[in-house]
């Protein structure tokens, strides 16, 4: 046992800071808790105006105890709590938990405190747990460290599922919840507002903990991400799964972004990108995560395709509740093959081909649904069977749910929706082993979510020297956009490349682009080009990331006339939408065909890191919002994987005898653009539109950020 996870979950002695002689309080709660699960540990109440309290001694101060306690939870007002922790540092005890809140949520006196406890920690070494902590529990050891009022029950089970939640309340109601459904628990944590330990960290203290076999996060934010990550994989290694609901779709991130990238991409979308790379199932309902851990422990991770679901029931109506919203996450509900049909009727049971079983009132009998499961889990065509039971669940399980229970071994993995409220039914499923659900919609999103749950990358922040351009390359371009901007231009806009500059490091990572050249915007006489026209004319400015909307492009210039009026009617345009900002140069390119258009966008995620999405291109991208995220960089394989979830690009593989695009060199562009993770001085950049040809991908405009 790590020290940690010791001094965490299984402490010798524990200390109750600020600990109350009322407890109906939150601060008396800690030692009525304890008393009432028999900790065997000892406890020190640390209240300096009582002599008792709840019948148990009380000690002036930390610095009065016999020894430094393992575990010290502090439930005093915050600027109290900030001297124990002080205290409990200079004692050497190993682990604080802090209860107050005023912290990270307190403005910048609320940083002066954080400040001060990162202090405390570097300095002394001490761990500490919170702010705003609720506590921790073990319901095995029965340290029950907490000030949760759902704790207050005297038969709590204890199970082999770990919880970690953000928010303290959580705890509680996974308890609660989870006792209610025959789930119990090994541990739960509140972790608050991370200041020093992370949700990540505590997690990971207690992965060779031979009595937890998975986790249930609670999440709020994507706080020390890299923490939870490398957690994440450490789970996967061990065999652990976890199960996550996150809190939170916010818009804020589109509203800062310069790219479409960033815009399509917001808060909520790189957190569903970001678990999905490691390995954690998401959930968007409270009852899926309560209930969806022990399908996951089930259900092995998809490495080729999506699973496929086979569904038998003794009700088409409650059935179609949950093959429903299956359908519409992109769950294959798949009906039973000619030979499995076969089956059924050697069988003497009439199936209809369909992709529902529907065995209706001859399904509540033992015998026929007996029958057709050991059908089902052994026919090839299915990786999850699904049975959903109608009113026979409820006053005869013996019906068509113990035939379920009977089933528990089989080789495919088997879990249960009940129509009725069957609490007797789900008492037996859940003894069983197998995995139960008490609503469609709960059903429905557990299943989609272990159905789409994929094995993490691990980080690959590095890349061969070959495959990126070489850091002298990078900084003389760094060099040329600082000169420009001491030349003149707005220092505040010195972090953005203009689209030349842009499409040179495009060029530079891999990815074609179509040919430019640079033209002076105050010329009188039309220059030769070294292509033909029909052109297209563009504002070149670093300070105009969307040129379309400003104006800043003129489409199929015909000549060279047509070419000066464009440079003309840009320099209005621009002056109109942007007052501020000058066009000195224009950037010329050939029109270029293909049979459709694609965006691939980059951009540093200040908590989730490097990220790449390809998307349907086009000024209406932001609209439609067809688009894949990953975690960059990403290989080949990934990318492909990518472009098969963008619904648009169905049309450039051959739809309906069109031509076919490379989408294979989409893919390579898409993995070229991802390498951008191994290059520091770049936050954000996006290619929009990419040409998808026949023979290749070219890039019309290219946007760069650096740092």
């Amino acid at each position: 046992m790590s020290k940690l996870r010791e001094a965490l979950f299984a402490p010798a002695s524990v200390a109750i800071v600020g600990q109350s002689n009322d407890a109906a309080k939150t601060a008396g709660r800690p030692l009525k808790f304890l008393q009432q699960m028999g900790y065997a540990g000892r406890i020190y109440p640390i209240n300096p105006g009582r002599d008792s309290v709840l019948g148990q001694r009380a000690w002036p101060s930390l610095a009065a105890l016999p020894e430094a306690p393992d575990h010290a939870y502090i439930v005093t007002p915050t600027d109290a709590a900030i001297d124990a922790v002080a205290e409990c540092g200079k004692l050497g005890v190993k682990v604080a938990t802090v209860l107050s809140d005023g912290f990270t949520e307190a403005g910048e006196k609320g940083d002066q405190r954080v400040a001060r406890l990162r202090e405390i920690c570097a300095a002394t070494g001490i761990r500490v747990v919170g702010p705003s902590s609720l506590g921790i529990v073990d319901l095995r050891t029965r340290a029950m460290l907490t000030a949760n009022a759902a704790f207050d029950e005297k038969e709590l089970p204890a199970g082999r599922i770990f919880a970690a939640s953000h928010s303290g309340s959580m705890i509680g109601s996974l308890l609660s919840r989870g006792k209610a459904r025959g789930i119990g628990f090994a541990g739960l944590v509140s972790v608050g507002n991370e200041v020093d330990l992370s949700l990540g960290e505590i997690c990971e203290s207690t992965l060779d903990d031979p009595g937890i076999d998975g986790y249930m996060l609670f999440l709020e934010t994507m706080r020390n991400a890299e923490a939870l990550r490398r957690f994440a994989i450490a789970a996967y290694q061990r065999g652990k799964p976890i199960i996550a609901y996150k809190l939170g779709r916010s818009e804020a991130a589109r509203e800062l972004a310069v790219s479409h990238t960033g815009a399509l991409a917001g808060e909520d979308d790189v957190a569903d990108a970001f678990l999905a790379d490691c390995g954690i199932a998401r959930v968007t309902t409270l009852d899926g995560l309560i209930e969806g851990l022990p399908l996951l422990m089930r259900v092995p991770v998809r490495t080729s395709r999506r699973g496929t679901v086979g569904v038998i029931t003794t009700t088409g109506g409650g059935a179609t509740m949950v093959v429903d919203p299956l359908s519409v996450q992109g769950v294959a509900i798949t009906q039973p093959s000619a030979d499995t049909l076969a089956r059924f009727a050697t069988a003497g049971i009439d199936v209809k081909p369909a992709r529902i079983v529907d065995v209706t009132l001859a399904g509540a009998r033992y015998d026929v649904m007996k029958a057709a499961l050991d059908i089902l889990t052994t026919a090839p065509e299915y990786d999850l069977i699904l049975p959903v039971i109608g009113s026979s669940a409820r006053f005869h399980p013996e019906l068509a749910v113990k035939p379920i229970v009977d089933c528990a071994g089989a080789a495919k993995p088997l879990a249960a929706c009940l129509v009725p409220d069957a609490p007797a039914a789900l008492a037996m499923l859940s003894e069983a082993g197998v995995p139960c659900f008490r609503t469609p919609e709960a059903c429905a999103d557990a299943v989609a979510a272990a159905l789409r749950r994929r094995a993490p990358r691990a980080p690959s922040p590095s890349w061969p020297g070959s495959s990126r351009p070489s850091t002298s390359s990078m900084q003389s371009m760094r060099q040329d956009v600082d000169a420009r901007h001491k030349a003149g231009h707005d220092e505040t806009r010195g972090r953005m490349l203009d689209e030349l500059d842009a499409g040179t490091l495009m060029e530079r990572y891999g990815i074609p682009r179509v040919p430019a050249v640079v033209v002076d915007a105050g010329i009188t006489h039309a220059p030769a080009l070294p292509f033909p026209y029909p052109v297209v004319v563009k504002a070149l400015s670093a300070e105009i990331a969307h040129k379309t909307e400003a104006g800043g492009v003129v489409l199929n210039v015909a000549d060279g006339d047509a070419l000066l009026k464009a440079i003309k009617q840009i320099r209005a345009n621009v002056a109109q939408a942007m007052p501020n900002t000058s066009v000195p140069r224009v950037l010329v390119q050939p029109m270029i065909k293909g049979i459709g258009e694609a965006l691939i966008g980059y951009r540093v995620d200040p908590a989730a890191g490097p990220l790449v999405m390809v998307a349907a291109g086009g000024i209406l991208t932001e609209i439609y919002r067809d688009r894949a995220l990953r975690l960059a960089p990403v290989d080949l394989a990934t990318a492909k994987e990518m472009i098969a979830e963008v619904r648009g690009f169905a049309a450039l593989a051959g739809f309906r005898g069109r031509p076919k695009g490379d989408l294979g060199a989409l893919a390579d562009a898409v993995v070229a653009m991802s390498r951008l993770a191994g290059e520091p001085s770049v936050s954000e950049a996006e290619i929009n539109p990419v040409i998808v040809r026949t023979d290749g991908v070219v890039a019309v405009d290219a946007l760069v950020k650096l740092v």
